[in-house]
């Protein structure tokens, strides 16, 4: 091989090895590239288009019942009231005793919140309704709440004399009076509906005419989970019907607003019996 030659074999081998350097293969590149790192946004990203604003969660409303209702109202029926008169679409969710400070506040805040007219009957000896006096003076001066007489310590009346009777009314209407200003009178409830002709014409003689029982209960005089006093509210919230609960246990705190939905979904009414009797 003279010079020329071997110059001319250098040249090209050292062609072939700048093209191998300049076009690696792809098996090459993949082997070679550093793993791509995440994309980090910037802080001002510049979109190609105008987004899609993401719409704001739309919180559930709660139930609003309708404030005072504009009925004419009709003498009161002779004898004691199980439902109120008429073929209307009216309730009167009835409320009584008040063991529990905290569920009688639970009820308060309830109806102020929510405009449910109630009608409670309270046992003067439970400290529940002086604890709850400020909440519940305002509804009871508008009239959204009523008050009535249903004795001081919860006796079976039937059981009591007649001056036994009359003490146990009297004595819890001085604490309605002291409390909220108001005379219960004509409406009282027995205890555990207990009721005679004697008690009657034993209350009637002091002013207290009118004997409220019910055509439905919430069954929560014991303890009940708010899922069971659901199912007794479905069958008993109807029209017309007087409904009794409890201010006993917490419970029916935790199902008031599921009460107030099946109120509203059928249409009712809430109302006291100042609501709908004449006085």
């Amino acid at each position: 091989m003279d010079r020329r030659q071997a110059l001319c074999g250098l040249t090209a081998m050292t062609a072939l090895a700048l093209a191998a350097c300049a076009s690696p293969t792809s098996q090459d590149m993949l082997l070679r590239s550093p793993r791509p790192l995440p994309t980090e946004p910037s802080s001002t990203p510049t979109p190609t288009s105008t987004p899609s604003p993401t719409p704001t969660p739309t919180p559930t409303p709660t139930p609003t019942l309708p404030s005072a209702p504009n009925l004419a109202k009709v003498p009161r029926p002779g004898g004691a009231l199980y439902d109120l008169p008429g073929d209307g679409n009216l309730i009167a969710w009835t409320v009584d005793d008040g063991t529990s400070s905290e569920v009688v506040g639970a009820y308060a805040r309830f109806a102020a919140t929510t405009g449910t007219r109630l009608t409670f009957f309270p046992n003067g000896r439970y400290s529940s309704w002086v604890d709850n006096a400020a909440l519940l003076r305002p509804l009871v001066d508008s009239g959204q709440v009523q008050l009535g007489n249903h004795t001081f310590s919860h006796p079976d009346l039937t059981s009591l004399s007649d001056g036994g009777i009359v003490h146990e009314l009297q004595k819890n209407a001085a604490v309605l009076k002291n409390t909220f200003g108001i005379d219960p009178a004509p409406y009282y409830r027995p205890p555990f509906g207990y009721l005679n002709a004697r008690v009657q014409r034993v209350a009637s003689g002091i002013g207290y005419t009118a004997p409220v029982m019910w055509y439905g209960s919430l069954s929560d005089s014991s303890v009940l989970t708010p899922e069971q006093i659901i199912d007794f509210a479905t069958k008993w919230f109807l029209p017309q019907h007087i409904v009794i609960g409890h201010a006993n246990h917490p419970g029916v705190t935790q199902a008031f607003y599921r009460l107030s939905a099946i109120i509203i979904s059928r249409g009712l009414t809430p109302v006291t019996l100042d609501d709908v009797f004449l006085k």
